[in-house]
Order: C-alpha cells, then structure tokens, then sequence
C-alpha cells in the first residue's frame, strides 16, 4: 500500500470514528428531575404533632418523617402538595427507632426537650452514616425536602467544644446527604451562618426571627431566590407580619406544640 492510499485509509477510519462519536446513544428519555426549589412566599403548614390534617389549603407541608410513612406522603402528593421530612440533625432522641445506633461518646448535654441529648457535630465519620440512613428514610417514603433541626449546637452549651467551624462542615455534609438523594434541604435557624450557607441550601426555615429582631439576616436567601419559612410563637400575627411580608418570609404564627393550628400572616 503507498503513502497516499495509507493516508486515504487513515483520514477515512478517523471520520468514521468521529461521526461515530458524534452521534452517541439516543438521549435519556427520562432524564433525572431537579430537585425541588421553593419560592420565597410559597405558604406552608409545619405540623409534628398528631396525625396530619391534609386539610389546610397550602401548597406545602413539613411533618415528621420518622412518624408519617410513605402513604402519607402519597396523600399529600396526590393533593399537589409538596412534602418537607423534618429531622433531628443536632440532637439524640431516645425516643426514635434508630437511638440505640448511637454511640456514647457522640452524646452530649441534655438540650432541653425531654430525651434529647445534643450530638458532637465533630464526629463526622460517626455520624455521616447514622445521618445518611435518616435521609434514606425521607427519600424512600417519597418526601421532597429535608428540614434538619439543631443545625446550630456550636451557639448552644453541648458539652462539647464546638466551633463555628465544626458547624458549617457539619450543616454542608447533612446538605450534601439530602441534595445527593435528590431532595432539597433547608437551612434550620443558624443565622450566623446565613452568608456562608445560602449557597449550600434550597431553603431556610426560622422561628421566632421577628421577636429578636433577626429576620434581616434571612435577607440573602429571599434574595437568591430561596423561600424562607418563618413561624412565631409569642408574637400576635400583627406585630410581625407586614415586615416579613416586605423581606418575603413565609411567614405564620403557630403553637410550640406545632400541632394543626396555625395562623397565616
């Protein structure tokens, strides 16, 4: 064979192989969804007490994911609701199914509400696993988001030295579980950290912002196009209301039993 058939030969296999490659496989025809992201305003109802009412006309709901199971969430859905699992991130509960997982050298200081312990946000090649198997339950009972509670230990008397460093490696790996399963995933109070964390969460959830005078801090999740939902206690719905509605909270008053009552604002 002579050097022009050879190069003939060369230029006509690599035009083959590139024609090859640019038609590829067909395309997915079901491609992956993007996670779920919710708007500031967007109006909800936040209920961990008793068995859900479906009742309340808001296009979001936050309940209990260890207490709901996945035929509550199919309820929900099929009403065009989307569904927040609620967690608890920061804390030991005596009271869940998985408490006895935990080890002794992660539990802290009693927290305040009975059977909590606060968790060492340190030991995260413990408590990754133990997380991620709390975010399995929430993706595989079909919950659309995920609310970590107690994602602010460092600011609170843990018995454990906690720095505000420990917490934002700790708050980015429990994003990063839920994100990873494919739900959103909500910053839970943690204001400090606000700035540093709006880039790593879908959402913030806040309590009592208005009655300590914080809710500006919220600021830069409204402003990437983030909700935030915001409930008071203390607060008449008229002492806070008018300015969360200018910040864009979604905002409600509820009793700290968090059962089915609420007042919108």
């Amino acid at each position: 064979m002579n050097r022009a058939t050879c190069l003939r030969t060369a230029i006509l296999a690599l035009t083959l192989a590139l024609l090859a490659a640019c038609s590829g496989p067909p395309p997915d025809p079901s491609p992956h969804p993007r996670r779920w992201q919710p708007r500031p305003g967007t109006a909800w109802q936040w209920q961990l007490d008793g068995r859900v009412d479906a009742r309340v006309d808001v296009p979001v709901y936050d309940i209990d994911g260890f207490e709901n199971d996945a035929a509550t969430v199919r309820r929900l859905h099929r009403d065009g609701r989307k569904v927040i699992c609620y967690l608890n991130a920061g804390a030991w509960e005596s009271f869940r199914p998985d408490h006895g997982d935990f080890p002794a050298s992660v539990l802290g200081r009693a927290n305040g509400w009975k059977g909590e312990r606060w968790l060492d946000i340190r030991r995260l090649d413990l408590l990754r696993p133990l997380m991620a198997k709390r975010m399995d339950l929430c993706r595989d009972r079909g919950f659309d988001a995920v609310e970590p509670d107690l994602v602010d230990g460092y600011l609170n008397d843990t018995g454990f030295r906690l720095t505000a460093a420990h917490q934002l490696a700790y708050n980015r790996m429990i994003a990063r579980l839920a994100q990873d399963r494919g739900m959103a995933v909500g910053l839970k109070n943690d204001l400090p950290q606000v700035g540093q964390l709006v880039g790593d969460f879908d959402f913030a959830v806040n309590e009592e912002c208005a009655e300590f005078g914080e809710c500006a801090a919220l600021r830069p999740f409204v402003q990437a196009g983030k909700a935030v939902f915001h409930v008071e206690y203390a607060l008449e719905v008229d002492e806070f209301c008018e300015p969360a509605r200018e910040l864009g909270l979604s905002s409600m008053r509820k009793k700290l039993d968090l059962g089915v009552w609420r007042q919108p604002c």
